[in-house]
């Protein structure tokens, strides 16, 4: 992303100059207070939005015409966003058929997905009979059935319960490790960010802006005692004082 800035018909401007490279493989955590920009940034990544000014480009395998295939790229949102009367297996088959490809194929890498995130024997409920944290892995094996190259998740355990949220954090970590796809994540969660990522891109308070970008080099793969490890608090420390520092009223208006 090179000059990146979005301004809404309202007048808002959400995002001002954002410059950020993201490498392919990385654990990339987008964190800043709420309504920075976050989530603005993250449907610019993924298409959804176009920006005001400036450039953001993939560089992504693309077919014949120029285009990213359907499925390079996986979006987790806030809200699991299943359709209710279908049963999970049918929440997580919707990318294929949308593509008008349902097969046996397409079935079994559904349920070894379903699998994957902790709901094998869940095929055939519906959104109504699971909690929230089973809704949420739903939504997160939807969005990896297609393998995608670049995963996008905007907030997507922050409605859960800390042991549920924690649990739901070793899981993402263990199919990032077992997959490596390119993963930018956005959180207001210090503790999160520095937990999940390889990479921190702190923001400013609106407008957006990239205040710092810090290399998290804890040791993987990451499990629970490392929530409780001296590197870890010194990280978290050392993040949430660059965060303050991006909040200030000094930081968000100077270039």
């Amino acid at each position: 992303m090179r000059a990146v800035s979005k301004r809404f018909a309202s007048g808002v401007t959400a995002l001002d100059g954002i410059d950020l490279d993201i490498h392919r493989g990385e654990f990339l955590s987008l964190l800043g207070p709420s309504g920075c920009g976050k989530s603005t940034l993250l449907r610019i990544i993924a298409g959804l939005s176009e920006p005001s000014s400036g450039v953001c480009r993939l560089l992504l395998e693309t077919d014949r015409a120029g285009k990213i295939p359907a499925g390079r790229i996986g979006f987790v949102f806030q809200d699991p966003t299943l359709m209710p009367w279908s049963t999970v297996v049918d929440n997580v088959l919707l990318p294929f058929r949308l593509a008008g490809l349902i097969g046996s194929g397409e079935r079994k890498r559904a349920v070894a997905e379903i699998q994957a995130v902790g709901l094998a024997g869940f095929e055939r409920a519906y959104p109504r009979q699971l909690s929230g944290g089973m809704r949420m892995r739903v939504s997160i094996a939807r969005a990896l059935v297609t393998e995608p190259d670049l995963l996008l998740l905007d907030e997507p355990f922050a409605a859960l319960d800390e042991i549920t949220r924690m649990a739901l954090n070793d899981d993402l970590m263990r199919l990032w490790e077992s997959r490596r796809p390119t993963v930018v994540f956005v959180t207001h969660s210090v503790f999160e960010s520095v937990y999940l990522s390889t990479r921190l891109a702190v923001m400013t308070s609106r407008p957006g802006r990239i205040a710092a970008e810090l290399p998290i080099d804890l040791p993987r793969p990451r499990q629970q005692a490392l929530r409780t490890s001296p590197r870890y608090t010194a990280l978290c420390v050392m993040v949430s004082e660059q965060l303050v520092r991006a909040m200030a009223p000094e930081s968000a208006g100077s270039k």
